[in-house]
């Protein structure tokens, strides 16, 4: 059974990257609702903005859990290996 400490860091780091990620998600969302034409400027030849911030949305999520997993991984490996040295 998980430290319930451990825990508690878990469910704290994981709503803190949860809503890291909601606000770029909100940005997204709050822009292409009310200035679309945003969205059709070309920072990068051939790829506007809507297109590298949707692609950029799926990075995000995508790194934000490895971080968690890292995170968490990391914490719950120093528990097992304390947890064996005290038996």
């Amino acid at each position: 059974m998980s430290n319930p400490s451990a825990q508690e860091r878990n469910t704290r780091l994981g709503i803190l990257l949860f809503l890291i990620y909601a606000a770029f998600y909100l940005g997204f969302v709050l822009v292409n609702a009310f200035a679309p034409q945003w969205g059709d400027w070309e920072p990068v030849e051939g790829l506007n903005l809507a297109v590298l911030w949707g692609f950029s949305l799926i990075g995000l999520a995508f790194l934000l859990s490895l971080l968690y997993g890292t995170l968490c991984t990391s914490d719950s490996a120093g528990q097992t290996e304390s947890k064996e040295t005290e038996h």
